[in-house]
This record gives structure tokens, sequence and C-alpha cells, in this order.
């Protein structure tokens, strides 16, 4: 091949789409799907660390109204 005939070809968007739906599927067939006990791991995780962050959240906002109340109150 010569540099123009791939240059033309690596200008083609229906190639570059075409090569890029290849590599997305392969590499979606290396992936691995996670175990029940796996999942409800990360679950549990995810739903502790949103609690603790509204914990946080919340905590912060009645400090500052608070704190905002006997600066200006």
């Amino acid at each position: 091949m010569t540099e123009k005939t791939s240059l033309k070809q690596s200008r083609n968007p229906f190639l570059t789409i075409g090569r890029y739906v290849r590599q997305v599927i392969d590499e979606t067939r290396k992936t691995v799907t996670p175990t029940a006990r796996e999942w409800m791991a990360w679950s549990i995780a995810a739903f502790v660390f949103v609690i603790l962050l509204m914990i946080l959240v919340t905590g912060m906002d009645f400090g500052l109204d608070k704190l905002t109340l006997m600066v200006f109150g």
C-alpha cells in the first residue's frame, strides 16, 4: 500500500468507525463478569459510601448554618 492510499483510507470516516466498532467488540470480549458475591459487596460499599457522604454534607450544612447565625445573627 502506498502512503497516499493509506492516507486516504485513514481519512475515510466509515473505515474509521468500522475499526472503532471492531476494537470495542474485541475489548468487550476481554472483560470479566463479576460474581454475585462481588456484585453484592460493591453494591454495599457504594451504598455505605453514599450514606457517609450524605451525613458529611448534612453535618456541614447544619454546622455552617449555626456558624452563620452566630456571626451574622
